[in-house]
């Protein structure tokens, strides 16, 4: 072997390789950027589509802000077109005091809470039953049986006043909780929602439980259940929004002062005592507060929702 080969091998030996880290490194692909929401990467992009929704974030809360102004004035005040934001008698608390004296407030805002909450406790376990019997049960006519609740969805629930009001009259149930609670339970679009997610979710893990000997509602309660926590909180929220914002029905199936929601019962102060710009949206005022207190407790939940459902267009 001659010398040259000796040096070319010895150059070989102390010449050592990159480290794999550092090689997968170099030949890593570069990760592709979503779609966002701006006209391109620059600058003046990313300014147009600041400024962009600046505006329709100012055009969605001008009429929010003009309700509550318009709750701290006087009725004289609230009537002039000239001063709408600074009132020439000042601001003052005169609309509220008189929505809560003439009105039973509390009572309304207590039946508004004991109906929410019952129809979101029973929407949400009867929607998780069925959206879990449609994802992983196998049963004659079950492809059938959920075209048609998601047909239902496009019935708007003003066609179902007539018969659900025949029902309670035939049960003996008008002006009782149950006539007002009953018929909103039924939301066929959360039973879409939560059949969906549970189609998401792997089988191995109730594989997993069924060889611990577990039955199906064993898997239902302790595995499909914890993993949708997120999820149920999201429609448990939308459920309880809608039913507390619920004005047709509940005015329709009740005519007991006592059984009144607060949507019902602020149309009552309005009807009997006028028209008065200042104490009707003071009353709409008090109305939102809880939505916007349920709101900032539970956005993080809300903003979930609406990125696992599609409803952002994910």
């Amino acid at each position: 072997m001659t010398s040259t080969h000796v040096r070319a091998r010895s150059a070989r030996r102390t010449v050592s390789p990159l480290p794999a880290a550092r090689r997968a490194h170099r030949t890593r692909p570069v990760p592709q950027r979503g779609p966002n929401l701006t006209l391109g990467p620059g600058r003046l992009s990313r300014t147009l589509a600041l400024a962009a929704l600046a505006v329709m974030a100012l055009i969605w809360l001008l009429p929010m802000a003009w309700a509550v102004l318009t709750a701290f004035k006087s009725d004289q005040d609230a009537g002039d077109p000239v001063h709408w934001i600074l009132p020439r008698g000042g601001f003052t608390l005169d609309a509220f005091r008189t929505v809560i004296e003439r009105g039973d407030l509390p009572l309304w805002m207590l039946n508004s809470f004991v109906v929410a909450a019952a129809v979101t406790v029973i929407t949400v376990a009867v929607s998780a039953m069925a959206g879990y019997a449609f994802s992983r049960t196998l049963f004659r006519g079950r492809r059938w049986l959920f075209t048609v609740v998601v047909a239902s969805i496009l019935v708007p629930p003003q066609m179902l006043i007539v018969p659900w009001f025949q029902q309670m009259l035939t049960l003996d149930l008008v002006d009782t909780y149950a006539a007002v609670i009953l018929p909103q339970t039924v939301a066929p679009v959360m039973v879409f929602i939560l059949k969906k997610h549970f189609d998401t979710i792997p089988r191995e893990l109730e594989e997993a439980a069924r060889i611990d000997g577990a039955g199906p509602a064993r898997v239902f309660w302790s595995v499909m259940l914890p993993l949708s926590r997120p999820m149920l909180a999201a429609v448990s929220i939308f459920v309880f929004i809608g039913a507390w914002n619920n004005f047709l029905w509940p005015f329709v199936s009740t005519s007991d002062p006592a059984l009144m929601t607060l949507p019902v019962g602020i149309t009552a102060v309005k009807d009997a005592y006028g028209v008065n710009y200042a104490q009707t949206m003071a009353s709409s005022v008090l109305a939102a507060l809880p939505l916007v207190l349920v709101f900032v407790l539970f956005q993080r939940h809300i903003v979930k929702s609406v990125a696992t459902t599609g409803l952002g267009g994910q």
